[in-house]
C-alpha cells in the first residue's frame, strides 16, 4: 500500500511539472572493524587503546591524520556490536555526539546472525535514505562477517547481508571480497558521486599506522597477522 501510493505520488510529481527530488546519498563512507576483543562483550586492553588511538589520530575531533575534508564535521558514527560500540565512542565524544547504534547483542545458545543480517539492512538503508546524511561522511564501524564475507553471502543467496553487497562495493573491481578474521587495521573508504548513482565513483583501503603515544597498537598489512605483547589477554 506504501509502495503504490509513493509510485502514485511520483508519478503525480512528474505529470505536475514539479521538480522530483534526488535521492539521499552520502558523499562518503568510512568503514572499520572493531578492535581486538577479550571476549564476547568487551575489547581486550589492545582494543582499548586501538579506540583511544583512532580518536587521537584519525576519527576524532582535531585529529593528527583526519580522515575527514577540512573543515568538515561527521554526519553519524554507526555501531552493530557492543564490541563497535567501544571502538566507535572515544572518537564520537570528541564531537560531542552519540553514536548511532543498530544492535545485536551476544546472548547464549543464540545464532545472532540473522539479526547482524537485518541490523546490517536497517543501518544501509537509513545512510541511503535519510536526508540527514545527504552529502555528508558517515563512519560505519562493523562486524568483519558483515563488512564483506563471500561464505556469509553465499549462505544467504536471496538477500544482501554484508555493506560489500549493500553498498554495492562488489561491483567495484579492487574491492576484497572477505574482510579477513585476524585484520583489525584498516579503513574502507567509499567515496560516492553526485549524479544519484548509488554506485561508488571510489574505493580506497588506508592502514591503521599510529604514532606514540599509541604506537604500539599493532598496525599490520591486509591479512597479516598481528604479533600480540606477552600475557595479553585478547583473543586469537
Amino acid at each position: 500500500m506504501i509502495r503504490n501510493v509513493r509510485a502514485f505520488l511520483f508519478a503525480f510529481a512528474i505529470l505536475c511539472g514539479l521538480a522530483v527530488p534526488a535521492l539521499a546519498l552520502p558523499k562518503t563512507v568510512i568503514i572499520l572493524r572493531h578492535g581486538e576483543k577479550e571476549n564476547n562483550f568487551a575489547l581486550c586492553r589492545i582494543g582499548i587503546d586501538r579506540s583511544l588511538a583512532l580518536a587521537a589520530q584519525y576519527l576524532g575531533q582535531g585529529a593528527k591524520q583526519s580522515l575527514f575534508a577540512t573543515g568538515e564535521r561527521p554526519a553519524a558514527f554507526f555501531a552493530i556490536t557492543l564490541h563497535t560500540l567501544e571502538l566507535a565512542s572515544p572518537a564520537a565524544a570528541t564531537w560531542e555526539m552519540p553514536v548511532t547504534t543498530f544492535s545485536a547483542v551476544p546472548l547464549p545458545r543464540i545464532d545472532l546472525t540473522p539479526q547482524l543480517n537485518l541490523r546490517t539492512q536497517q543501518a544501509v538503508g537509513a545512510l541511503m535514505d535519510d536526508p540527514r546524511y545527504d552529502g555528508k561522511t558517515v563512519v560505519m564501524v562493523w562486524e568483519h562477517h558483515h563488512i564483506a564475507d563471500r561464505r556469509l553471502e553465499r549462505k544467504f543467496p536471496d538477500q544482501k547481508v554484508t555493506l560489500r553487497q549493500l553498498l554495492n562495493l562488489d561491483k567495484l573491481a579492487d574491492v576484497p571480497e572477505t574482510w579477513p578474521g585476524r585484520t583489525y587495521d584498516y579503513f574502507w573508504v567509499v567515496e560516492y558521486g553526485t549524479t544519484g548513482s548509488r554506485v561508488p565513483v571510489s574505493f580506497r583501503m588506508v592502514r591503521q599506522d599510529f604514532a606514540a603515544p599509541f604506537d604500539k597498537v599493532p598496525s599490520n598489512d591486509w591479512g597479516k597477522r598481528a604479533k600480540l605483547p606477552l600475557g595479553n589477554k585478547c583473543l586469537p
